[in-house]
């Protein structure tokens, strides 16, 4: 049976750009629609039902931010790729904020984008099978579909966030050092990233809060652990 193809909605007002890397991605078998502002991308959402938003953040209407913003009022599953020329502390933790799950400098290279598509749905693309499930405490994390599900509460993550909850998950009870999640999950332990670590832990508190008996605990000086209650 063949799999579906990853959909893509791109959102950028520089049409020949878009269009250049509209044809690296064509040519790696992802369906991408383009659309050349914010607005567009808004009305066209319900429509192409992508897996991906990539949303250029300098655009007229809606900027980048302000498209994810409407998204993330309806949808926590879809994945955001920030596109962007502005690469200060405070637009990364913004992009953040509003749940995307990368932020990308230009210029960059056809090839890294689609190495971060491809480090996102590489091991369970769209239409897998294969499932990889955490259950602890009262709660079972389906890293597959960025899931949470406490007795009849089901939570869904960004995918930042359950990469940082499938490292945790898979050393229950044990402790993982700030490095290894900026290393594993960022690349580097650069300031921006160990703020941006902060936030998404914050964020991945709340979504447990459903189970009294799981904790996600702050170890000076050696990282987190998640735990859960004998």
């Amino acid at each position: 049976m063949k799999k579906k193809a990853l959909k893509i909605l791109f959102a950028d007002d520089d049409l020949k750009y878009s269009l250049l890397i509209k044809r690296f991605l064509e040519r790696e078998g992802y369906d991408v629609t383009c659309v050349g502002n914010g607005t567009m991308a808004v009305e066209q959402f319900p429509a192409v039902k992508p897996d991906l938003l990539l949303l250029d953040i300098n655009m007229p209407g809606l900027n980048g931010f302000e498209v994810a913003g409407k998204i993330r009022e309806k949808d926590r599953h879809t994945l955001i790729f920030f596109l962007s020329d502005r690469s200060d502390k405070s637009d990364r933790l913004k992009g953040f904020s509003l749940e995307g799950n990368d932020y990308i400098s230009k210029p960059f290279y056809p090839e890294e984008l689609i190495a971060r598509i491809k480090e996102r749905f590489g091991m369970n693309p769209p239409g897998s099978a294969t499932e990889e499930i955490y259950p602890f405490g009262a709660t079972v994390f389906n890293y597959s579909t960025n899931e949470l599900r406490t007795g009849n509460n089901k939570t869904l993550i960004t995918s930042r966030q359950a990469e940082i909850l499938r490292i945790l998950s898979a050393s229950l009870g044990a402790a993982v050092s700030r490095e290894h999640l900026l290393r594993t999950i960022w690349g580097n332990e650069s300031y921006a990233n160990s703020l941006a670590l902060n936030v998404q832990i914050t964020y991945l508190r709340k979504a447990l809060k459903h189970d009294p008996s799981v904790r996600i605990i702050s170890l000076v000086k050696k990282g987190y652990l998640l735990a859960t209650a004998p």
